[in-house]
């Protein structure tokens, strides 16, 4: 996935595409200060956030989004991670946010790769606290559902749709691993 950078973010001068010595592959270079423009992945964080797990009244905690895109599709709380926080502060802060979700955060659940749009998406097993939901301006609706009523045609995105069904089948046998892999 090439980036086109066209001026350096440190003085502005028009960037130069070239290979950097030991480098391996061509990145935005500025002829006037050095700088050497790096384009990395962005970290999406958010958790599958689920009361009573186990239990007889087990429900997963959906939002339904309000923001494009695909305004008006369901979701697990999860967004962008901010510099200066780590990715489970991240993950909760973004759960807190979209659902007014308060959470136990009970260890990393899936990381999933989207190259085409550079990110990787990195979603946390949490436990809900309390049942106090309030969702944020992000968010049209909260909505607790069983395994059963997941409204799986109208997921928002490809990786939430992986980390649900991944989370079922770990559900189902009743040991959840860590889950690494890419969606095209």
């Amino acid at each position: 996935m090439a980036v086109e950078i066209r001026f350096c973010r440190r003085c502005g001068t028009p960037t130069e595409q070239r290979i950097p010595e030991m480098e391996d592959r061509p990145r935005a270079c500025c002829p006037h200060c050095g700088y050497i423009d790096y384009v990395n992945p962005i970290n999406v964080v958010g958790t599958i956030p689920v009361w009573d797990e186990g239990g007889p009244e087990e429900r997963i905690l959906l939002c339904r989004r309000n923001i494009e895109p695909r305004k008006g599709y369901w979701t697990v709380p999860a967004g962008f991670l901010e510099l200066g926080e780590t990715l489970a502060e991240g993950a909760a802060r973004e759960t807190l946010e979209e659902a007014g979700a308060r959470v136990e955060l009970l260890g990393l659940f899936s990381a999933i790769d989207v190259v085409r749009v550079g990110q990787v998406h990195l979603l946390f097993r949490a436990r809900l606290l309390d049942l106090d939901l309030e969702p944020g301006p992000e968010t049209i609706e909260n909505r607790l559902v069983t395994i059963d009523e997941i409204p799986w045609d109208e997921l928002a995105f490809r990786t939430v749709r992986r980390g649900l069904e991944l989370w079922v089948q770990d559900r189902r046998t009743g040991t959840y691993g860590t889950h690494t892999e890419a969606v095209g």
